[in-house]
């Protein structure tokens, strides 16, 4: 006997809930575990496939949703852009193991001695470079915060300023490129856009490349450095207590020659790497080729290649790597069940339906995204988040360059927001006891409210992250 069809509709309607307050469940449940201290990646697929389970039997979710795991775990292995990732941190783990980072900031800190806060200025124009050699902003924390810590502290400089510079000029990896953060982010919003263009009805979408990512930062990246380092200036200026001049001891003297042989390696492979990307001469991973070649050369030339580093080197790129990718393949399972609640339509129906339009969904995806930087890694965020977000966001007509230059540099902000910004966890682990937390997390509020300002600067003005790609790929976006 068939139902009547107030009783069909009933159950579909409650299933629908039913379904809603699973894929709820599934995203409470996955940051609780990730606050009691449990792997992300075992974490996210765990958590999956416990509530897929559930679906299963309460009828909320199709158990075909898991077939599709297999292809997106080969999908992941294959992907030509996520190659790029363990080479370019194979490069950063070399670079940082063959002591360039510390050569330069002596030799930049000698001839800026005499300058009131010239040390500090050091520390930022070492960690941009470093930045943007290297793009892993831990490794880049607290290579700066053992390298230059004990100097400006034993130079009598405010430890807040000191600890503060540190922590800023670290998180440059995640802006300026070739960064990590911006390979992951073109990869899951080029998906992102490709998913919007077919939801409006495009059948030939479009595409955004590493290299478009790459331009769009630059420029950002390039202001952010300077208003820092106004910052520090003006800091220095009315304040001089706080950044003294340096007594320079005698035979402590560089030249300007000296200086430029120890900056010209580092350039030239900042200019191979980035400038064969932009200008379209090699693919992300072909760049990050040549980079770890150079970074072998330079650490040759600094007598740093023995067998014992290369092993060490290889060691670290092979864990980082194989956690990357562990991550990826636990978002992965974890979008597929969130996907499989319908919670993506959910979201979508949040978005659409919130005040402002694409302006108010783009500020309240921006606080969630914030927010979530307190507790999670950029990858878990990229991975997990915005393919969700991003499709709704890229289909109401935002620009997927400009919406990746703000994500990286949101996560950026939060990743130096007290108490729980990452980067203030990085420099803790390696500042003497004698500086106190607190001390840290006032050194930091102002380079927060600079990266605020950055953040709201390219709301104002998209074409700051949108017109070099425009003229480099012309024809793209």
């Amino acid at each position: 006997m068939c139902n009547p069809p107030h009783i069909f509709i009933f159950t579909i309607e409650q299933g629908s809930e039913m379904a809603g307050l699973m894929s709820l469940g599934l995203f409470v449940a996955a940051g609780l575990s990730l606050l009691a201290g449990f792997p992300v990646a075992f974490t996210l697929a765990g958590i999956a496939l416990l509530f897929a389970l559930l679906g299963i039997m309460t009828g909320t979710f199709d158990a075909t949703f898991l077939s599709a795991l297999p292809n997106r775990i080969f999908g992941i292995m294959s992907n030509e852009t996520l190659i790029a990732v363990p080479v370019f941190v194979f490069m950063g783990v070399m670079l940082e193991r063959s002591r360039l980072a510390e050569q330069l900031l002596q030799a930049l800190a000698r001839l800026m001695r005499r300058v009131p806060g010239g040390l500090g200025l050091a520390v930022m124009l070492v960690g941009a470079l470093m930045a943007a050699s290297t793009g892993i902003v831990g490794a880049t924390v607290v290579t700066m915060g053992l390298l230059s810590l004990p100097t400006m502290l034993r130079n009598r400089y405010d430890p807040s300023i000191a600890t503060g510079s540190i922590c800023a000029a670290g998180t440059l990896g995640q802006i300026i490129p070739p960064s990590i953060v911006l390979i992951l982010l073109a990869d899951v919003l080029s998906n992102a856009y490709q998913q919007a263009q077919l939801r409006m009805g495009i059948f030939s979408p479009e595409t955004i490349s590493v290299g478009e990512l790459f331009a769009g930062a630059l420029f950002p990246g390039l202001l952010l450095v300077g208003l820092y380092m106004l910052y520090l200036v003006l800091v220095a200026f009315f304040k001089p207590s706080a950044m003294p001049a340096v007594e320079q001891a005698p035979g402590d003297e560089i030249s300007i020659l000296g200086l430029l042989r120890l900056l010209i390696g580092p350039l030239l492979l900042i200019v191979a790497v980035l400038g064969s990307i932009l200008m379209g001469l090699a693919t992300p991973t072909e760049a990050a080729a040549v980079g770890a070649t150079g970074a072998m050369l330079l650490a040759l030339k600094q007598k740093m290649l023995t067998l014992d580093t290369l092993r060490t080197v290889v060691y670290q790129s092979a864990k980082v790597s194989a956690m990357v990718f562990m991550i990826l393949i636990g978002a992965s399972l974890f979008s597929l069940v969130f996907r499989g609640f319908g919670g993506d339509e959910y979201v979508q129906s949040l978005l659409s339906s919130l005040p402002g339009g694409e302006v108010g969904a783009l500020l309240t995806v921006m606080l969630v995204l914030f927010l979530l930087g307190f507790i999670l890694d950029f990858i878990e965020i990229t991975y997990v988040v915005l393919p969700i977000v991003g499709p709704v966001l890229l289909a109401m007509g935002i620009n997927p360059v400009w919406l990746g230059v703000m994500v990286a540099i949101n996560l950026q902000t939060s990743f130096l927001t007290p108490p729980f910004g990452f980067s203030l966890f990085y420099l803790r682990s390696v500042t003497p006891s004698e500086v106190a937390t607190s001390a840290i997390y006032r050194g930091v509020i102002p380079f927060v409210f600079i990266q605020l300002l950055m953040l709201g600067l390219l709301m104002l003005w998209p074409k700051l992250a949108t017109w070099l790609p425009s003229v480099i790929y012309s024809g793209g976006l």
